[in-house]
């Protein structure tokens, strides 16, 4: 994501890229993954202290399985007290960008196990049906209405994580009441959205702006 945020930045959009343990690292999958991005994202308010930051602003962007982390960072403040990934206080979001993302891990367990092998079920320690309650406080598509805008950005010619598996998705956050805008490029598979050499970056770098209310 460094060329991705260094081209950004260019556009006079401040950017802080997040790491997270991911399943292959320890203390990484459930909860620890979560508990990463909550920490990374709330920390802004720290950064702010030094940098003239505008808090109200802040628009989470990621791709693929950070698409997913993104679109949970906009809806974690539905999360019970009772969650381990529960934090008081989230740093509030303008709005969310899931490039290439998924949304419902659930209506993605049987299709990623061709793209991701068991990384999904080792995420969150096992199957819908055997961890349902972390399908519920980890999944954005059980956690509607998220309060956020929205904007799904699929490849048309992706085969890791093609768009009409979350047609349901979408169409459950509006009946919830989410602002949800899907772009589907035509000229990108799954990685092409992330380079701003591709003809595709236009829409891309678009979507980003506008959320940020740049342009």
């Amino acid at each position: 994501m460094a060329n991705f945020s260094t081209t950004l930045t260019k556009k006079g959009v401040a950017t802080w890229n997040l790491e997270y343990r991911r399943v292959e690292n320890a203390g990484g999958g459930w909860p620890g993954t979560f508990q990463d991005v909550a920490a990374g994202v709330d920390f802004l308010r720290t950064v702010a202290q030094s940098w003239p930051l505008d808090l109200q602003r802040v628009v989470a962007v990621g791709h693929s399985s950070g698409g997913h982390l993104a679109l949970w960072a906009a809806a974690r403040h539905r999360l019970p007290a009772s969650s381990p990934l529960y934090k008081d206080k989230p740093l509030p979001l303008r709005g969310v960008i899931s490039l290439g993302g998924v949304p419902d891990l659930r209506s993605f367990v049987e299709y990623g196990k061709g793209v991701c092998g068991d990384r999904q079920q080792r995420l969150l320690g096992g199957t819908p049906s055997e961890v349902a309650d972390r399908y519920a406080q980890a999944s954005p598509g059980e956690m509607p209405p998220l309060g956020v805008p929205q904007q799904l950005v699929y490849g048309a010619a992706d085969k890791a994580v093609p768009i009409d598996l979350f047609r349901a998705y979408e169409e459950t956050a509006r009946q919830k009441g989410d602002s949800v805008r899907v772009t589907l490029l035509g000229k990108s598979g799954h990685f092409e959205m992330l380079s701003p050499q591709s003809d595709v970056w236009p829409a891309v770098e678009n979507a980003i702006l506008t959320a940020v209310g740049a342009q």
